[in-house]
């Protein structure tokens, strides 16, 4: 692996281990030229493609990074691990993948994100279904927080 500071093409792993439920397999590296400390990450490579039915018909590829970012978003500021996302993240992907269909519509994969949000944080959860079930109002928003706080 290539160093991503002075572009040494060789670097000595330091550490391996399984994350995201076993999927991926995170290695901590150092340069020897160098010094440098990185991470890297190796996770199966899908032969088939999973596209995404947008609300307006278009169709676009499954993008993880993408879903994460949204889960991110939802979590600023409040305690949530990066790792307890990613993790949620790949469980989706797994889910999804586990189909074995070609096509999955973007409401679907909106809802699996609102309830691995609402398993990891309310705060969280109440924040991501604002903007993916567009709330109007604030009744909207009382209507959703009174739905959590009867379970």
């Amino acid at each position: 692996m290539r160093c991503p500071r002075c572009n040494h093409d060789d670097s000595r792993v330091i550490e391996t281990r399984a994350v995201e439920n076993g999927i991926v397999i995170r290695r901590r590296r150092e340069c020897p030229k160098c010094g440098r400390r990185f991470t890297t990450y190796e996770r199966i490579e899908r032969s088939t493609v999973l596209l995404v039915v947008k609300k307006d018909g278009r169709r676009e590829a499954f993008d993880r990074e993408k879903v994460l970012r949204g889960m991110i978003r939802a979590c600023e500021k409040l305690p949530v691990p990066l790792e307890t996302l990613e993790s949620a993240v790949a469980s989706i992907e797994e889910e999804l993948f586990g189909l074995a269909v070609g096509e999955v519509s973007s409401a679907m994969i909106g809802e699996m994100v609102a309830d691995a949000l609402k398993s990891i944080n309310h705060v969280a959860y109440v924040r991501f279904a604002s903007v993916y079930r567009e709330f109007t109002d604030l009744n909207s928003f009382i209507e959703e927080i009174s739905r959590l706080l009867e379970r």
